[in-house]
């Protein structure tokens, strides 16, 4: 999330983990420079005015890298022309201020869809089937209550399977980057994860790796 009012930035960013994602937040263009440069991201919502590196600079340089990395613009910046503008420099999405906050989340959940490599809407694996667009989980027919942390740290491992995520993988894609390195909310979210699953054990942990869903 980048956008240089900060109490705007943080009500969305605290919207966005409240449905599942994790947020990273940038109030400026060059820290938000130095975040994608170091970070993975599959979406970058940002504002067109910002401080330091102006938001189109930084919308081209996301292009220009071609790391897959979609881009929302979220600006009070809504005439045809400079949607037409915004689009033609590389964004894949726009939206004016104000919003209607669930037009947000459904959009950037599309364009997390769309982005390259990306899988199928609906995650399965071992009997589990998740739907990340209606936040519905189950195995083998029967619905999960999940949490919103529990629900994106299953998504994370389904989303990798038949791969490992080590805690700070998921740490990194669940939380965001204010998490304790040392902290054992993976441990924790994990453990409640395995009861609400059920037997037979699904999620194995291998030592010194991490975490995966077995039989995927």
């Amino acid at each position: 999330m980048v956008e240089d009012v900060r109490s705007l930035a943080d009500d969305i960013a605290e919207g966005l983990r409240d449905q599942g994602f994790a947020v990273d937040v940038a109030y400026d263009g060059l820290d938000a420079a130095a975040k994608i440069d170091a970070n993975g991201y599959q979406v970058v919502v940002l504002d067109r005015d910002l401080p330091g590196l102006h938001g189109d600079t930084l919308c081209r340089m996301i292009t220009e890298a071609d790391r897959g990395i979609m881009v929302l613009m979220l600006t009070a910046a809504d005439s045809p022309d400079e949607r037409v503008g915004g689009l033609g420099i590389g964004a894949d999405d726009y939206l004016a201020k104000p919003f209607h906050f669930a037009e947000l989340v459904l959009r950037i959940r599309a364009l997390a869809r769309r982005q390259p490599a990306a899988r199928p809407r609906i995650l399965r694996a071992a009997g589990i089937e998740l739907d990340p667009q209606r936040r519905t989980a189950g195995r083998d027919g029967r619905q999960l209550d999940l949490s919103a942390k529990e629900f994106a740290v299953l998504e994370a491992l389904l989303r990798a399977a038949p791969a490992f995520l080590s805690a700070e993988d998921l740490l990194e894609q669940a939380w965001d980057e204010h998490a304790d390195p040392f902290t054992n909310a993976v441990f924790v979210t994990i453990s409640r994860l395995r009861r609400k699953l059920g037997d037979p054990t699904v999620i194995e942990t291998q030592p010194g790796v991490g975490y995966h869903i077995a039989g995927a």
